[in-house]
């Protein structure tokens, strides 16, 4: 009986080592298995574990070269949460054997654009007025007022446009390193919103595009400020008519065609265009901007210049034709004076040898030309 009484007292310390052992394995197996998925997800979603992917090679050391280098690819292509991380992991997997057959180009594409309250976890537009560069007036907070997402203007600062420079095709996948990377992203214009972006966006919903509006310098070049500049202008902008278009063309309330260089379709498959014959005047008459100038009167036209202009005409047309056209058959130019106004057909080929009356002399109509020709019609060109 003792024997019994002894064993019953000396079971429940056996039976709490035991469970003792099992709880303790039982959290062991857990310890291991949470760190496990821990450490797993850290490294699924960090930057690193996009390169053990060949075919993310590009976009890797590209981002590594660009100014996003210590922001995880993973805090601007997808939202947070485990959710969401398997499944960018089973996309991803699904899209490597796809591409698995392509021996061309793997362009990647972004199925949607980065919102942007992605951005503004470390960018606050609300204080963000300049740019780095200290001339450029970006008032962001209007632009987020009128629904321009940030993705609108920077969709290439940690790329650098690869896949439109076709620069990820797969058989480059093992030349792509750090000193790549870096080639890729050094040249500033495809990395940088251009000043194209900012036009077209300005133009197409009719918003100023003047210098001043988007630039605290103005913009204006040394050469523009020197004295002779308004009087040799035109010299200038004849011996490199495509780097004044180059800010001017913004300028204009007009499209401006046919100035910049002939494409390599057009000088083979379209003759006619390449033909097109366009100078450093006949951009003075399309370009708006210039005409707030050439528009004006000249002092050197006085009361007394329709009278002797055509000395100074003979010196020298080409200062003439900057304004008006040099067509004189044609009253087509955006200035209100032509040749033609005065100069018709009937003026011309040597029209005094036919003449009733000897008309070398005559400087201005008198009476005797009003017997045959109306006084009205005379004095419209012929003035005193």
């Amino acid at each position: 009986m003792d024997e019994e009484h002894k064993y019953e007292r000396s079971a429940p310390p056996r039976f709490r080592n035991k469970l003792f052992k099992i709880m303790t394995l039982t959290l062991f197996f857990l310890i291991v298995f949470f760190s496990l998925g821990y450490f797993g997800k850290e490294a699924a979603t960090s930057s690193k574990y996009c390169v053990s992917c060949h075919e993310m090679k590009p976009e890797y050391y590209t981002w590594k070269a660009s100014t996003h280098a210590e922001v995880d690819c993973v805090n601007c292509h997808k939202d947070p949460g485990v959710k969401e991380i398997a499944k960018v992991q089973v996309n991803g997997a699904v899209k490597n054997l796809r591409n698995e057959n392509i021996t061309a180009a793997a362009i990647i594409r972004m199925t949607k654009e980065i919102p942007n309250n992605v951005c503004e976890q470390c960018h606050d537009m609300s204080k963000r007025q300049v740019s780095a560069s200290g001339d450029l007036i970006i008032p962001h907070d209007r632009h987020t007022e009128k629904k321009i997402k940030c993705t609108q203007c920077h969709s290439s600062v940690a790329h650098g446009q690869i896949a439109n420079r076709n620069m990820t095709f797969k058989t480059d996948y093992d030349n792509w390193d750090s000193k790549v990377g870096q080639a890729a992203m050094a040249d500033l214009k495809y990395t940088r919103p251009t000043m194209e972006i900012c036009m077209d966006c300005h133009i197409s919903r009719k918003i100023t595009t003047k210098c001043e509006a988007c630039h605290t310098t103005g913009m204006v070049p040394k050469s523009h400020k020197k004295a002779d500049f308004k009087t040799t202008h035109g010299l200038k902008a004849k011996n490199d008519l495509k780097k004044c278009n180059s800010c001017h063309e913004y300028m204009s309330t007009s499209a401006l065609e046919g100035y910049e260089d002939t494409s390599i379709v057009d000088k083979y498959l379209n003759p006619d265009k390449r033909s097109v014959n366009k100078n450093e005047h006949t951009y003075a008459k399309e370009n708006t901007f210039c005409q707030n100038c050439h528009k004006k009167r000249p002092a050197s036209h006085t009361s007394s210049f329709i009278g002797n202009h055509g000395t100074l005409v003979n010196k020298s047309q080409e200062k003439c034709f900057t304004c008006h056209d040099p067509n004189r058959t044609n009253t087509s130019s955006n200035n209100a004076v032509n040749c033609a106004t005065c100069h018709q057909m009937k003026h011309q080929n040597n029209w005094r040898q036919g003449h009733p009356f000897p008309a070398e002399t005559v400087k201005r109509p008198d009476a005797r030309c009003f017997t045959c020709h109306v006084k009205q019609t005379c004095t419209s060109c012929h003035k005193k």
